[in-house]
């Protein structure tokens, strides 16, 4: 499980590097107004990066907090 929220992790912050890359460049190529609208799938990744991590950090402090609980017993 570990591996795959390493994995998710990543993806999502390259996707939302790639897809801010394309659409600026395109901004630049061709007409802002049409493209503009597309910053907002980047939001999007970089909004899932920063929940997934926090996600991460917070099951990490739960299993640790459930191992402490089970070494009292």
């Amino acid at each position: 499980m570990q591996l795959y929220n390493k994995i998710m992790l990543y993806f999502w912050l390259i996707a939302a590097n790639v897809i801010l890359f394309f659409v600026s460049i395109m901004c630049i190529v061709e007409d802002p107004r049409k493209w503009w609208v597309y910053y907002i799938f980047s939001g999007l990744a970089f909004m899932m990066y920063f929940f997934k991590k926090w996600m991460v950090n917070r099951m990490k402090k739960h299993l640790q907090y459930l191992e402490e609980q089970q070494q009292k017993k």
